[in-house]
């Protein structure tokens, strides 16, 4: 499992993990598209964007493996703002390539483009 250097661990001052530790021993936790429905909490709107700006400054519009970053996490944008690379994506793989849709992350968080510190 490929570890991303240099990636926040979480969420300031919070428990909203970002990347995790080791490799779970009994599988990979696949990533699936979970919903956002309109009544999510302002906290979860926030870490939701922290990441994303996360993923914006750390892969750009490059393709990045999903390494050691939060299943739970990516699942919140999966599918919409990140999505598979590649014809042979597997969602319940560590070397699983992935890329940011700027087009759609940019209408989503813009928050998460300014060039102001979002913390």
């Amino acid at each position: 499992m490929l570890k991303h250097r240099g990636f926040p661990g979480r969420y300031p001052s919070s428990d909203y993990q970002f990347v995790i530790r080791r490799a779970n021993p009994r599988g990979v936790t696949p990533l699936t598209r979970r919903e956002r429905f309109k009544d999510r909490k302002p906290m979860d709107r926030r870490v939701d964007t922290a990441f994303l700006k996360a993923l914006w400054d750390h892969f750009g519009t490059e393709p990045f493996e999903r390494g050691n970053l939060d299943a739970g996490r990516l699942s919140w944008l999966f599918g919409r703002e990140v999505l598979p690379y590649g014809d042979d994506f597997d969602p319940e793989s560590y070397e699983a390539l992935l890329v940011i849709d700027e087009q759609a992350a940019r209408a989503a968080f813009p928050d998460a483009f300014e060039e102001d510190d979002w913390a």
